[in-house]
């Protein structure tokens, strides 16, 4: 069970409105020693790209965005038209890229006013890589999937709240760092549960007892503690295994695995062929 406060975030994760984000700051053509006349220009280059945004043309959108931030060079335009690229590069598939476009605007224009913007569109590139469609259709737990882009999503999410926590974006960023630290938990415990059952006793200890140092009051911290118990039983190290059993019963007095055990993966779409 997910924290309660991000619940049904990886459902939303890729249907999330971000209309009213790319329009960052008013006045974006303000302050600039561009000839007016490339101003101009510039401006009528990024209205297209929006509409090609807008009518899900991400390709053109991307070449559109790129001419812009080379006329609209130190401008607040030109900043606009790198995160709007990297949402367009988001949007059409190309993460890596997205992430390589949020990783310039960020290291180029630290003061922006769209910084915290920059940040958590870093923060949801990430995490929607984690909720990709293939582990709906195989019934894969994200929480077995390779984890390093919920740990890059939670760092900028990270930042972003701790540089702005005023941000309208923060109160999202929150709720989504708890889900993320819910699913590296439950990834740890997903990989000590795959020790245990191999009998390699050691290896599953050490992955449980990172889970409950790294990620207290996680909902997987119950099982975690339990193959903590479990694997310290086998490998025959009766000091550490009460002393985590102690831990167990005072925080998880009533649970479930003291019946049910360590629980067996879920059935995945093709174990019923």
């Amino acid at each position: 069970m997910l924290h309660p406060a991000a619940r049904g975030l990886g459902r939303r994760a890729g249907t999330l409105v971000l209309a009213s984000a790319l329009v960052v700051t008013g006045g974006l053509v303000g302050c600039s020693s561009t000839p007016k006349e490339d101003r101009g220009s510039a401006e009528k280059l990024y209205a297209d790209a929006k509409d090609d945004l807008r009518a899900g043309s991400y390709d053109a959108a991307i070449k559109g965005f790129e001419k812009v931030e080379g006329r609209a060079a130190g401008t607040l335009l030109a900043q606009q038209a790198l995160l709007d690229m990297a949402y367009a590069q988001w949007k059409s598939g190309e993460r890596v890229q997205a992430i390589a476009t949020l990783d310039r605007f960020i290291k180029l224009h630290p003061s922006s006013p769209a910084f915290d913007y920059g940040l958590y569109l870093k923060g949801l590139v990430n995490f929607n890589d984690n909720m990709g469609f293939l582990s709906s259709i195989s019934r894969q737990n994200v929480s077995e999937r390779d984890q390093q882009a919920s740990r890059d999503s939670y760092q900028a999410f990270s930042q972003l709240v701790e540089q702005f926590p005023e941000s309208k974006y923060a109160p999202d960023a929150r709720q989504r760092m708890d889900y993320i630290v819910n699913s590296l938990a439950e990834y740890e415990v997903h990989v000590a549960r795959y020790y245990y059952r191999r009998s390699a006793f050691l290896a599953a200890a050490n992955r449980a007892q990172l889970a409950v140092k790294e990620y207290q009051g996680a909902p997987a911290i119950e099982e975690a503690l339990f193959i903590l118990v479990a694997s310290y039983d086998k490998l025959g190290l009766t000091a550490l295994r009460d002393d985590a059993e102690r831990v167990m019963k005072k925080n998880y007095p009533n649970s479930r695995h003291y019946k049910d055990g360590i629980r067996l993966p879920e059935q995945a779409w093709w174990q019923f062929w």
